[in-house]
């Protein structure tokens, strides 16, 4: 019998798909991902520490007694079980959770910082306009300065001579 040769695997070209003979189950990894969530918000509140205590102290209350209904004898190996897997369960949620909200909090925070670099650069665009503008009035002729310069040229013609005695400025002095 000849063998097949084998084909060797390509980097640039996808691996084919084995299908199983087991279905793997599909999940919407964002569903799961906000009941996490919602799990790790009620075990992180007061409510969820009100409900264990009490769950806890009924369980030790009903299995300390000697009595027919008891199912759970010292030291509790069933108790123990069902917190370490309440924990097992609700770590790995919980660290769901803070993954989850780190991601949305990297969104913001680039979000932030794009906006805080508009902010700057819209403050650069305003201060330089407002700069110019403050050049451009500083070049413009006020009113005190043309009734400055009006004043220095009747002065100067009133010394040529060129002006009557009747001028405004005359009648106003006397």
């Amino acid at each position: 019998m000849a063998r097949e040769p084998r084909r060797s695997a390509r980097l640039d070209q996808p691996r084919e798909v084995r299908r199983g003979l087991v279905p793997t189950p599909t999940y919407d990894p964002e569903a799961f991902g906000r009941l996490s969530e919602r799990i790790a918000r009620f075990i992180g509140t007061g409510r969820f520490l009100v409900y264990m205590t009490v769950f806890v102290v009924v369980w030790l209350v009903w299995n300390a007694v000697d009595w027919p209904l008891q199912f759970d004898n010292y030291p509790f190996i069933a108790l123990t079980l069902m917190l370490s897997l309440q924990a097992s369960y609700a770590a790995p949620l919980i660290l769901l959770a803070q993954n989850r909200q780190a991601d949305r909090d990297r969104v913001q925070y680039e979000q932030d910082r794009g906006r805080a670099e508009r902010n700057i650069s819209d403050t650069d665009y305003l201060t330089r306009e407002l700069a110019s503008l403050r050049i451009a009035v500083g070049d413009v002729a006020t009113r005190d300065f043309l009734r400055s310069e009006l004043r220095q040229l009747l002065d100067e013609l009133e010394e040529r001579g060129a002006v009557g005695e009747t001028s405004p400025r005359t009648a106003s002095e006397s």
